[in-house]
């Protein structure tokens, strides 16, 4: 049809002109500015603060501890960043890092972690999101996505209630399609990049398999993996153990540098 081909020409276009490249080398659409990005990041690390109350004492100085140590094995400019660390009072073992340099950890989380290895690999992992660049890019593939869908609807002339089930269809498949699979993506690419930043900050990478297996054990039912935003726990552990070689390597090198994080779980 003439009018998906034009829209592939269009869509192409933009890929064109706001492509970008991951800390892995792979290919981004990244049309929102950094200055976006971080101003995004930041009112959202107040909201959450709006809507959980804070802890502090020894619990906010081990995940402080834990969070520097991996911003320290960060590249110059993503160090440099004045970061932010909160925990929250949530029994949800939720975690995140957001554009802009903040750190938010839930006292749930900390429960599951037994150790500053497991945190820092959480840590490394949220951070991982950041350095890539997700934010950027959920945000342009999802925009792009409902360009697209928009232009279909307009050119095919699908009005009506046929052509109201006929978008919920062509929107249920852009969702399994595109936009599921590429959370998944990001995930297994922030295990990558948090697997080598914990090894370069001297934290254990073997403790994010444990980590893993911790949250498998106190998760409940999960949706397919198909369906879902995140990879299964087992396909998580098996991408986290196929990058293990390198990952030791790098902190071996980080042990005999004298990177060796001291903090205490409270």
């Amino acid at each position: 049809m003439r009018w998906m081909h034009c829209l592939a020409i269009g869509t192409l276009g933009i890929a064109l002109t706001a492509c970008t490249t991951s800390p892995t080398g792979r290919s981004q659409l990244t049309l929102m500015s950094d200055d976006q990005l971080n101003q995004m990041g930041a009112q959202a690390f107040e909201q959450y603060q709006q809507e959980l109350p804070t802890v502090g004492g020894a619990p906010l100085r081990y995940v402080q501890c834990v969070t520097d140590a991996v911003v320290q094995a960060l590249p110059a400019g993503e160090r440099d960043q004045n970061w932010q660390v909160k925990v929250f009072e949530s029994e949800q073992a939720n975690a995140f890092a957001l554009p802009g340099g903040y750190v938010g950890i839930n006292t749930g989380l900390l429960e599951i972690a037994e150790n500053q290895d497991q945190l820092a690999s959480v840590i490394g992992h949220e951070i991982g999101h950041v350095m890539a660049r997700h934010a950027n890019e959920r945000a342009s593939t999802q925009s792009a996505t409902q360009l697209g869908l928009s232009v279909i609807s307009s050119a095919s002339g699908l009005q009506g209630p046929g052509g109201e089930q006929m978008m919920a269809a062509l929107g249920m498949g852009a969702q399994y399609g595109i936009l599921l699979p590429f959370s998944r993506r990001h995930e297994s690419e922030a295990d990558t990049i948090g697997l080598n930043l914990m090894a370069d900050a001297g934290f254990d990478p073997r403790a994010s398999i444990a980590l893993w297996e911790n949250m498998g054990a106190a998760g409940g039912g999960r949706p397919p993996a198909w369906m879902s935003t995140h990879p299964s726990h087992g396909q998580r552990i098996g991408g986290l153990e196929a990058g293990m070689g390198e990952a030791m390597a790098r902190y071996e090198q980080a042990r005999q540098a004298g990177r060796t994080p001291n903090c205490p779980r409270p």
